[in-house]
C-alpha cells in the first residue's frame, strides 16, 4: 500500500526558512515524478513543485518560483522541499504525492508563517 509521510513543518517568522521532507513507500519510487502541494486555509489543494524521476529537472508554480527548491533521494525514497523567504501566504498544510497521484494522500505537515 502506498504510504506518504510528510514532516518538517512548523511555525516560522516571515522571511524564514523550512525544509520539508516526505518519506514514500509502497511503490517503486524512482519510477514516478514527485510533487509538493499546498492546501491553504479555506482553499483547494494547489500544486507547488514537481521533480522528474531522476531528479534532473523541476518545475514550480509562479507563487513559489525562486523561493523553493524541490529535490529527491531515490536511494532513500525521499523527496524534499526547501522553502526560503517564507511569506504569510505560504501558511497551510503541505503534501507530497507521486504523479500520477496515489491514494491515500498523507496527513501533510502544517506550516505557519507569522508576520
Amino acid at each position: 500500500q502506498v504510504q506518504l509521510v510528510e514532516s518538517g513543518g512548523g511555525l516560522v517568522q516571515a522571511g524564514g526558512s523550512l525544509r520539508l521532507s516526505c518519506a514514500a513507500s509502497g511503490f517503486t519510487f524512482s519510477d514516478f515524478a514527485m510533487r509538493w502541494y499546498l492546501q491553504a486555509p479555506g482553499k483547494e489543494r494547489e500544486w507547488l513543485a514537481t521533480i522528474t524521476r531522476p531528479g534532473t529537472s523541476s518545475a514550480y508554480a509562479d507563487s513559489v518560483k525562486g523561493r523553493v527548491t524541490i529535490s529527491r533521494d531515490n536511494d532513500k525514497n525521499m523527496v524534499y522541499l526547501q522553502m526560503d523567504n517564507l511569506k504569510p501566504e505560504d501558511t497551510g498544510v503541505y503534501y507530497c504525492n507521486r504523479f500520477p497521484p496515489a491514494q491515500p494522500w498523507g496527513q501533510g505537515t502544517q506550516v505557519t508563517v507569522s508576520t
